[in-house]
């Protein structure tokens, strides 16, 4: 529970700098291709350009006599590796590859964009035209690349590790609806889409011996020791990864794609450092991005607005080699009150690069496709939106009747209509020859708590060192942490140092659900208080001391000493009393990779408590929009958010996080697509310039608050900022739209020609 002094503490929700700032404004951050090793040199890949099919012959001759090259590995020259373990949900080596090939010892090809080949150069230009002179005969074989076509097949999906459940129901939700006085029906489609960091993956590793030390942008660093470590036949304590900058992740580099695994087995062919950056288009070929998704959502209710019957379902794929489950009906589960709901999944199965997590990963599409609904069906009704969604709110959890640990949404939508001035919102509203159009929606994404290790160390000069090997994807997540510390141990957090990014420290969490911050402040809990406790053992029988005789229960930190209530001192004449110059203590299962086994459960186990609980970050989103009647163009004007993440721990990171995620919001619904050959399983647009993501002159003044109440049952109050601001956002610009308009768009993104045709 929060306490009063933790709801007054001056380190949390304080607005304070990045502590990385000056070094990634100035350029000195060190990314991962940009480590300085002797004897460096540089990779490229070769790419399949069928997505179904076996190799022929493969001609390196050109390549091997090109100025600079080293070697050229392909399937017939490549070092064994072993065979990618079957997955398995408690085996983060099985989970951690992004896809199933092994890569480099088959003559298969899976998917379009599959490595085939890698060059390996003393230059990356002459790695580069290496790679362009190696000369590839396949065997293609028809592929499985059409999602729509494949839809027929789709097979039913089961609730996944990490996840909330993809399926559930209550009552006879389709007896409801038919006997529902008013009755929306629609079929929403949402198009494949990719990754595009800031910084574009890449890897430098380096052998010494067995020894095995990888830079890599991560966003899970403990799934890419495992798997290399597996993968190369060496124990894990081996295998070091340092990651202490990630110029973005959003879910892209959860997990170990082909060009980590190459890039490693390259350095040991050559027995020199290999560095092997992907280019954009190489993103898209290995790299997996968001599922489709073909989504119905039906709504029956009476005639005074009442919700009497929810149905939705979603039909996803995966690739042939992995991919992963998304829960895009999850949200439906879990916001509005309809006695009678039911949601489920399907899949299909394709020959392209297995998909992965991508902001919000499920919630982030369904949620359009379920406020949508929400807003059609407040038409026909005849309804406010704003006013429908406030009166149809659930309580609980409509399956299973679970309470909410911590839910807020009600204020935010009553706060954001206030400020978004929904109240004079008109049928028909036109600026010359612009109509404009507000719409509204809601956001959700799951609360989750991972496992994390972490190693802290008292000094007698007042300084708190934090160590664990979390991530740092430029989110603020290292300024967050120590801030966290220093809440919890009473000093400043100038006092407060924070080591992070780098396998050689106490194992920490992922950076993903939105859960990396509760989990580092529950590791911090108990270590700090181990940190009490040890100090409480050298005053309570000290006659010397004014704590004499308090009990451990009474003892806190707080003003740089410990104090049982009024009597206190400094932890600076504690420990110099005592003889000692510091004190340390660690939480977790290992202080470093040695006892990794005892860290297999710390990914799977989320603090989701079906039996009572259901844990959420949820908002409310507000935006304007003009469109121009003659030519169709469309403009966000203006937006306005209100989110309930529980404890903002800091409101300057906190705010860019969620502003973040409503302008990737802005892509999903207006710009972001890619385009499938659904003949050949190859990308068409597999680069920035045809792929197109928002720019500055599509993203409107962004007004966000936060509700900032701390949820009782998570670690501080923190539930999560980084994924929810996606949620909702597709859906409220397609409301604004239909308010506009008249016209519904149900498949994304909303372009030029939906608007004008």
């Amino acid at each position: 529970m929060t306490t009063t002094r933790e709801r007054v503490s001056p380190a949390l929700g304080a607005a304070e700098d990045r502590i990385d700032g000056d070094v990634k404004t100035s350029g000195k951050a060190t990314f991962s291709a940009e480590y300085p090793l002797p004897g460096l040199v540089y990779a490229a890949l070769v790419h399949a350009p069928i997505a179904a099919g076996t190799i022929g012959e493969i001609d390196t001759s050109a390549a091997d006599a090109s100025p600079g090259v080293i070697r050229v590995i392909t399937h017939r020259n490549a070092p064994k590796l072993k065979p990618n373990q079957k997955r398995n949900p408690i085996n983060m080596a099985s989970l951690a590859p992004g896809s199933d090939v092994d890569l480099l010892n088959t003559d298969q090809v899976f998917f379009d964009g599959q490595p085939v080949a890698v060059v390996v150069a003393d230059t990356i230009d002459a790695a580069q035209e290496g790679a362009r002179l190696v000369r590839v005969e396949y065997r293609p074989s028809a592929p499985r690349a059409d999602f729509d076509a494949a839809i027929p097949g789709a097979t039913p999906l089961k609730n996944a590790p990490m996840q909330e459940k993809v399926s559930g129901r209550t009552g006879d939700a389709g007896k409801a609806l038919a006997e529902a006085e008013v009755r929306v029906d629609v079929t929403f489609t949402t198009p494949e889409q990719n990754h595009n960091t800031l910084e574009s993956h890449s890897t430098t590793a380096a052998w010494d011996g067995d020894r095995l030390t990888v830079y890599d942008g991560c966003q899970g660093m403990t799934f890419t020791v495992l798997h290399l470590a597996h993968k190369f036949g060496i124990p894990a304590a081996n295998v070091r990864v340092v990651s202490r900058f990630v110029g973005g992740g959003f879910g892209s580099k959860s997990f170990v794609w082909p060009a980590t695994v190459l890039t490693v087995l390259a350095a040991r062919v050559v027995e020199r450092p290999v560095r092997l950056m992907l280019s954009r288009e190489g993103v898209y070929r290995t790299v997996g991005g968001r599922t489709a998704t073909r989504q119905r959502v039906a709504l029956g209710a009476r005639s005074d607005g009442k919700l009497t019957a929810l149905l939705h379902t979603a039909v996803t794929r995966k690739g042939g080699t992995g991919g992963l489950d998304e829960p895009v009906t999850n949200s439906s589960a879990e916001t509005y009150a309809a006695e009678h709901l039911e949601h489920s999944q399907t899949a299909v199965e394709l020959d392209l690069v297995p998909n992965t997590y991508m902001r919000a990963p499920g919630e982030a599409v369904g949620t359009f496709a379920l406020e949508s609904a929400v807003d059609q069906l407040a038409h026909e009704l005849g309804a406010d939106p704003v006013e429908w969604r406030l009166a149809n709110l659930a309580t609980r959890t409509p399956i299973g009747g679970r309470e909410y640990s911590h839910r807020r949404l009600a204020d935010c939508i009553t706060r954001g209509a206030q400020r978004f001035g929904w109240a004079a919102r008109r049928p028909s509203m036109m600026d010359g020859r612009h109509a404009i159009g507000w719409g509204t929606a809601l956001a959700f994404h799951p609360a989750m708590l991972f496992n994390a290790n972490v190693a802290v160390s008292l000094t007698a000069e007042g300084t708190l060192r934090v160590r664990s090997a979390f991530h740092e994807m430029g989110m603020g997540a290292a300024t967050a942490i120590r801030q966290v510390a220093a809440h919890l141990s009473g000093l400043p957090t100038a006092s407060v140092t924070v080591e992070y990014g780098d396998t050689d420290l106490p194992t920490g969490p992922i950076a993903g659900g939105s859960a990396q911050t509760a989990a580092m402040a529950q590791a911090l809990e108990k270590a700090v208080g181990k940190l009490t406790g040890q100090l409480h053992s050298l005053v309570r029988k000290d006659s010397s001391s004014p704590l004499h005789g308090t009990r451990r229960s009474q003892a806190e930190l707080r003003d740089g000493g410990l104090y049982a209530g009024d009597r206190g001192e400094s932890i600076a004449t504690i420990l110099r009393r005592a003889g000692r110059d510091s004190i340390e203590a660690k939480v977790g299962h290992d202080s470093g990779l040695g006892a990794m086994a005892g860290q297999l459960g710390m990914v799977a186990r989320s603090i989701r408590d079906e039996r009572r609980f259901s844990r959420a970050a949820t908002g409310a989103h507000f935006c304007e929009v003009r469109i121009d009647t003659a030519t169709g163009e469309m403009r966000v004007s203006r937006w306005v958010s209100v989110f309930d993440i529980g404890r903002v721990v800091n409101h300057k990171t906190a705010m860019s996080q969620v502003r973040g995620g409503i302008v990737m919001g802005l892509g999903l619904a207006m710009f972001e697509a890619t385009l499938i050959d659904p003949r050949r399983g190859r990308i068409m647009n597999p680069s920035l310039t045809e792929y197109h993501v928002p720019v500055h002159a599509d993203v409107p003044p962004l007004e966000v608050e936060f509700i900032d109440d701390p949820d009782p049952t998570m670690p501080l109050g923190i539930v999560g900022a980084g994924e929810v601001g996606i949620t909702g956002v597709a859906g409220a610009i397609a409301n604004a739209v239909f308010h506009a308009t008249g016209r519904r768009i149900t498949d994304l993104p909303i372009t030029l020609d939906k608007l004008a045709g």
